[in-house]
Parts: structure tokens; sequence; C-alpha cells
């Protein structure tokens, strides 16, 4: 019963998610270029 219920919960997500109701709650200022996998740094704040 649990995992329906849980089955259940998934596909309401999916459907909200489809319909544009959900809502990425993530600060999207942490977020940098990858290059390669490893995350990029700028190198603008010392003048190297």
């Amino acid at each position: 019963m649990e995992i329906l219920l849980f089955l259940l919960f998934l596909v309401l997500l999916a459907v909200l998610s489809a319909a544009g109701i959900t809502v990425d709650s993530r600060d999207s200022a942490d977020w940098k270029p990858t290059d390669g996998g490893r995350r990029w740094t700028s190198r603008t704040c010392c003048g190297n």
C-alpha cells in the first residue's frame, strides 16, 4: 500500500511539473559553468 501511495505521489509531481506548476527553489547564483566536469572559475578578481 505504501508503494502505491509513493507511486501516486510521483505521478502527481510529474503531472504538476508538466503543467508548469512546480517551482525550482534553487538559487541560480551558485550555478557556474563546467569544463569537462570541473567547475569553471573566473580569474577577473585578482588581475592574474
